[in-house]
């Protein structure tokens, strides 16, 4: 299990943007003795609470760089990197709130051998990606308003179906990376958001 937390624009720390903001994160590997082959799951989640600058100032709306991003190889497969959630046009704005998770079925490769860290994968992912929810009062918000929001906006990641694909691929576990090829296919799509049908060429440390 791992968190991360980061609070900006509150009291000493100044700036031009205030915000709570954290990340939790889960996985767990379950090897089937010692025959090489592991199920691995994971879930992730996070949110983004605006905060006010000031004791006296309302709280501002997030800004597209504090934002969470979601989609892609090493987060949702099937989808093009910022792939999920709200957009303008072709382009990702990111969200406030987020949660996704993950389940991958890991087999040696026949003749390879198990003690190579080449595995064949089977894989299923998904996640939503959702901006804060409420309309700000004369350009601004008010703290009953966030955290009203924040409330309808958390329980609208389980009000349908989460966009989620599925496929199957080769992965590379090397002690410094991890490296994937794989083929995804897309079973749950939003309006807007980007999926990407077929192969796909993953790179990373950190894989949901």
């Amino acid at each position: 299990m791992k968190t991360v937390s980061e609070l900006a624009g509150v009291g000493p720390l100044q700036g031009d943007v205030a915000f709570f903001k954290s990340e939790a994160e889960s996985q767990i590997a379950l090897p089937f003795g010692n025959t090489g082959i592991t199920l691995t799951a994971g879930l992730r989640g996070g949110l983004l609470y605006p905060l006010g600058l000031g004791a006296s100032s309302a709280p501002l709306r997030s800004r597209i760089n504090d934002r969470f991003q979601l989609g892609g190889p090493t987060t949702v497969r099937g989808f093009r990197l910022s792939g999920l959630g709200p957009h303008d046009g072709p382009d990702a704005v990111g969200g406030d709130v987020y949660a996704a998770g993950g389940a991958s079925l890991l087999l040696p490769i026949p003749k390879v051998g198990k003690e190579t860290p080449l595995r064949l994968q089977a894989f299923i992912n998904g996640g939503r990606l959702l901006a804060l929810k409420g309309r700000e009062k004369e350009g601004k918000w008010d703290n009953s308003a966030v955290a009203s929001g924040m409330k309808k906006t958390i329980s609208s990641l389980r009000d349908d179906l989460p966009s989620c694909s599925a496929g199957f691929g080769v992965v590379y576990a090397h002690p410094i990376a991890r490296f994937e090829i794989n083929f995804s296919l897309p079973l749950v799509i939003r309006a807007k958001e980007e999926a990407r049908k077929g192969l796909s060429f993953g790179v990373g440390v950190e894989f949901l």
